[in-house]
């Protein structure tokens, strides 16, 4: 147990006996949380991590290999809720972490009593069978050049656009400051990993009740990748939030929290 807290970097806080499991987007870590998890620490149990590579985690125990798809960070979900003796968590996951989640329950679906997604996407890509991911490949490609190129440049071009805020707006030099703390290397081989999953193949095999939570607007996932989601996954309810850009429980924490609470309480 005590080398998955090092290596994940595991907070555990709150008293209750229902678990919360927050798992940060690509390019971020636990950090991000802090705006609304003081919310639940009264009701709940809240554990929060780093995958290995991000954040605070032991990048001694990084492997490009087994983090070059999304099965390596699965692992990583899998190793907290085992380390822990977890039983029936929540997981709450950012982005990609949206899938790392189901993709976790898939493998093992007793560990889990919900899903909540917060801007997820199963795939980011456009693909030649029409459907709408958000970027074209040559996009991923030129976002991962600047990456290589001027890691530090991509973060400042890349935060405002994920904030949907004005670059000198607090939020959103936090999470460029974010960006700029992790390793160049290992953030382009998670970038890789994140913006050339797909995981609609396994939409259907889900059957773990989820929320999606779908920004308005919101310049990473389309809302009719959230529609997309809905359609897919057999035991999911969707909202559309009033709040913009792909980080809602930092931008909208207010909104994060009632929606999050009231899905709770409903008992699904």
């Amino acid at each position: 147990m005590n080398e998955t807290i090092k290596k994940n970097n595991i907070t555990i806080i709150g008293e209750g006996e229902k678990t919360l499991l927050f798992g940060h987007g690509f390019g971020c870590e636990k950090s991000m949380w802090h705006y609304i998890t003081p919310a639940f620490e009264k009701d709940y149990r809240l554990v929060l991590f780093d995958y290995v590579g991000s954040g605070g985690s032991d990048l001694s125990e990084y492997d490009s290999l087994k983090y070059s798809t999304l099965d390596g960070y699965k692992q990583d979900v899998l190793d907290v809720i085992e380390a822990l003796d977890l039983k029936k968590v929540t997981f709450i996951g950012h982005s990609v972490s949206s899938m790392i989640g189901m993709l976790s329950s898939l493998e093992k679906p007793d560990y889990f009593e919900n899903l909540i997604m917060i801007g997820p996407s199963p795939c980011y890509l456009n693909t030649k069978d029409g459907y709408n991911g958000g970027f074209d490949e040559s996009d991923v490609n030129d976002l991962l050049e600047m990456m290589e190129m001027n890691f530090s440049g991509w973060a400042s071009y890349m935060a405002p656009i994920g904030m949907q805020k004005d670059k000198d707006s607090v939020q959103t030099k936090q999470l460029e400051n974010i960006y700029i703390s992790n390793d160049p290397s290992i953030a382009v081989e998670f970038a890789k990993a994140t913006f050339f999953s797909d995981c609609r193949k396994e939409l259907p095999l889900s059957k773990v009740p989820t929320l999606i939570m779908q920004c308005s607007e919101d310049s990473i996932v389309p809302l009719e990748v959230g529609e997309y989601l809905n359609k897919n996954l057999k035991n999911s309810t969707m909202h559309v939030m009033k709040a913009k850009g792909h980080y809602p429980h930092i931008s909208s924490p207010e909104e994060t929290i009632e929606m999050i609470k009231n899905y709770l309480d409903s008992g699904n």
